[in-house]
């Protein structure tokens, strides 16, 4: 019976690479000089300060362009709110969202079930679903509807198998 599992992963390398790319450019661009613009990465959370709203917004953007660059899915990002920070400045935290929840995995296996797909099933396996089908090609229409729908979160396809 083939089968597929669903994950929402991310590159850990490639999006420290990203932030990394994105100081650099901050503290070399003439718009962000005396601004006390930062990007710093932590467990899970991308730290961002700057001087004003503005400044910080043109953070998020410059480090949006990183991550799409190095193929870091933006949907992985969670942006929390802007925060006034000490001395007049700003700051914003954006976590990185890794695994599928449970609730992901319930509305996951309720959008395959609504495909009204012939013998395919779904099932939560821990941060993953693992798909089965009858035939091979109710699965790569599961695939292409899955990444056509809107769920929120990046998803890849892994260990298709006959």
């Amino acid at each position: 019976m083939p089968t597929f599992d669903v994950v929402s992963e991310l590159d850990g390398q490639e999006v420290r690479n990203a932030v990394d790319q994105a100081s650099r450019e901050v503290s070399q661009r003439y718009d962000f000089k005396n601004t006390g613009s930062s990007v710093q990465l932590g467990d899970s959370v991308i730290e961002m300060a700057s001087s004003s709203e503005d400044r910080l917004a043109a953070l998020r953007q410059v480090l949006e362009e990183k991550l799409v660059r190095r193929k870091v899915s933006l949907r992985a990002l969670d942006y929390g709110s802007v925060e006034p920070a000490s001395g007049g400045t700003v700051r914003q935290t954006a976590r990185l969202q890794a695994g599928i929840s449970q609730d992901k995995a319930k509305e996951i296996n309720k959008f395959i079930k609504g495909l009204g797909l012939k013998g395919v099933q779904s099932s939560a396996r821990g941060e993953e679903l693992r798909v089965q089908g009858k035939k091979r090609d109710d699965l790569q229409k599961v695939i292409t509807a899955l990444k056509e729908a809107d769920l929120q979160i990046p998803l890849q396809f892994i260990n298709f198998r006959d």
